[in-house]
């Protein structure tokens, strides 16, 4: 269950999310409800084939994310669905989930406008997908999960309280663009250069310590399992979609293209032993930082847990000086601006992983996940105890 410094503020947001889901809810006719509804969260369901697989089955590939996208809804359906997502982010976060949203059309762009996939358009800024699992309210287990390519947001509330807010997943492609006037538009741009400024600020000993391989992982080593583990490794692209793509020829493509993404990465047996996840964590702790190093790993930490507002946010563990302590900070690949690399922050319920490798260095996945209670399967157990026993 989420830590936070004011319960009471977390009940006001769990109301906020209530009212716009309801609100979501009833602008839509029976078919588009079917679509946009899943079955109500549970806590029984161990092997996760259960009626609540779906809600903790999550992507950040252009696959089928599950519910309702915004192709299929009338625009004052689409600015509900919105005021949904809003719900549960800061202003700084809306904004950047609908920048990356808007990538969509500069990726295609980039691509030649020419990228299909499974459907009549690959790069898409309207397939983005709306679920809401359970009945909206101040009382029972509900949830909801807002995902698309680049994006996925997963919230769970449990008797009028927000209680998990993870898997929290941002990306940007491309992760830098030029703009009019000669500046660029880089969404998760400090979300970069924060963690790079400490591993260079390093010491030439606690950079080693921090630098766990000379080449980076072309993706996340947690993907997107519905539970880290000791011993994770990334998943080729091809393998995290719903299902295979009906037509071969695409389905060839997207093959191809994971293939060539695993080749460019050269990873040996010895080098996804160094970077697979961990149960104690690997790098470098914040107890070896300097003072101005520690605060830039607050700052860091902040673009992430910020994400969500501040009564949801466990930010403020990390203004205690042992909680800080214990956060490791790992890196691999060059340090140097615009090569590919990979980061991992890691602590007691705490992962946030970070890649830029793909197209040059240009596209870039960062995830928020606290291991041991995403999807908020811990406060169900505890639900279903309080009331089943």
């Amino acid at each position: 269950m989420i830590e936070t410094p004011d319960g009471a503020g977390t009940t006001e947001i769990a109301t906020g999310m209530a009212e716009a889901a309801r609100a979501w809810l009833e602008s839509l006719d029976a078919e588009q409800r079917s679509t946009a509804t899943g079955h109500a969260p549970v806590a029984d369901d161990p092997d996760g084939e259960g009626p609540d697989a779906e809600r903790r089955r999550w992507f950040y590939t252009p696959t089928d994310h599950g519910g309702l996208t915004f192709h299929e809804q009338r625009p004052p359906q689409q600015r509900g669905a919105m005021k949904l997502v809003a719900s549960g982010l800061t202003r700084a976060a809306y904004v950047t989930v609908s920048t990356v949203m808007g990538l969509e059309n500069v990726l295609d762009h980039t691509e030649g406008f020419v990228t299909m996939f499974d459907r009549t358009r690959g790069r898409d800024p309207h397939m983005y997908y709306l679920r809401v699992f359970g009945e909206p309210g101040p009382t029972g287990a509900w949830g909801w999960r807002f995902g698309g390519h680049h994006v996925s947001l997963n919230f769970l509330v449990v008797d009028g309280v927000v209680v998990s807010s993870t898997p929290c997943f941002l990306g940007a492609d491309p992760a830098t663009s030029d703009l009019l006037g000669g500046v660029s538009l880089r969404p998760l741009g400090q979300v970069e250069d924060l963690a790079r400024d400490i591993v260079r600020s390093l010491p030439a000993d606690l950079a080693s310590q921090a630098v766990l391989l000379d080449k980076a992982p072309p993706d996340l080593e947690a993907a997107n399992r519905t539970t880290p583990k000791a011993g994770d490794r990334h998943i080729p692209l091809a393998g995290i979609w719903r299902a295979p793509f009906a037509d071969p020829v695409e389905q060839a493509k997207l093959d191809k293209m994971s293939d060539g993404i695993e080749e460019r990465a050269g990873l040996t047996e010895d080098d996804h032993r160094a970077v697979e996840l961990s149960d104690e964590p690997k790098g470098v702790p914040a107890s070896a930082l300097d003072a101005g190093q520690r605060e830039q790993l607050r700052l860091l930490l902040g673009t992430y847990l910020q994400r969500v507002p501040e009564a949801l946010s466990p930010i403020g563990r990390y203004a205690d000086d042992a909680a800080l302590d214990a956060v490791h900070l790992a890196w691999a690949g060059p340090t140097e601006p615009g090569a590919p690399h990979y980061y991992r922050v890691q602590g007691p319920r705490l992962l946030i992983e970070w890649d830029n490798t793909q197209r040059e260095a240009n596209h870039a996945h960062s995830v928020w996940r606290d291991p041991t209670t995403d999807f908020g399967l811990d406060a169900l157990t505890q639900h279903r105890a309080a009331h089943h026993s």
